[in-house]
């Protein structure tokens, strides 16, 4: 199996490269730039009243980085609407790395002690960069991408990048931006010019800020954010 190095995945996302796989079974990964972004204005999420309902029914309960390599491994399966996945092990393992390294996050969502939903991404400076996300019920997914937008808010993150469209995402508030736009958020998320850089942690934005105290050992929660007040920090539904 071939092996990511931290450090470059690192300074890929900083410029705004990422890695994929042909299938699960590949060997090789590749590296994808593409001329077109799609990014989630973090004011700009849709929330509908159907799913503003279903979060405060918490009917789901979510957590962040509690199942982190759970999450990557669903999002590897194989579905009936998708046979095949991008991610390969040798991209499993680098983002388990980069987990244990505090740059790499998850957002479970959870229905009686069963994981039905979560979505994983990468963070660095004042940006998250969203891998991918599954979903086992319906409105699983909504509910963790809603918990990351809110979670984003208050941490003082400044950009979602969803890398690529899809109609679920653009139904909840995503857009296509150019490179060179997409390249100019990246840059001041990223600080560029103030010293940013993969060695010093790209400091800024603060992932658990939403949850009060941290485990430092462990950087699990005290419990989960309640659906009410996820809705409370989106605001006005749609």
């Amino acid at each position: 199996m071939k092996v990511i190095d931290p450090e470059l995945l690192l300074r890929a996302y900083s410029i705004g490269v990422f890695p994929m796989a042909d299938s699960r079974g590949a060997d090789d990964v590749f590296w994808v730039e593409p001329k077109m972004r799609g990014v989630l204005p973090l004011d700009g999420f849709r929330l509908s009243r159907s799913l503003a309902k279903t979060l405060r029914s918490d009917r789901f309960t979510v957590t962040a980085d509690r199942a982190f390599s759970e999450v990557v491994a669903m999002c590897a399966e194989s579905t009936e609407g998708r046979p095949d996945t991008w991610i390969n092990p040798a991209i499993e393992t680098a983002y388990a790395d980069l987990h244990r390294r505090g740059h790499a996050h998850s957002i479970e969502t959870w229905r009686d002690g069963k994981l039905v939903g979560g979505l994983y991404g990468v963070t660095l400076g004042r940006a998250f960069f969203g891998e991918s996300m599954f979903s086992r019920e319906s409105d699983a997914s909504k509910v963790a991408l809603a918990h990351l937008v809110a979670r984003m808010r208050v941490g003082g993150f400044q950009l979602l990048d969803c890398q690529f469209i899809t109609d679920h995402l653009a139904s909840l508030g995503a857009v296509e931006v150019s490179r060179d736009a997409y390249v100019a958020l990246l840059d001041s998320a990223l600080g560029v010019g103030a010293g940013a850089s993969a060695s010093t942690g790209w400091a800024g934005a603060d992932f658990f800020a939403i949850d009060g105290a941290v485990d430092p050992e462990t950087r699990t929660v005290a419990g989960p954010i309640s659906g009410c007040v996820i809705v409370q920090l989106l605001g006005q539904t749609s």
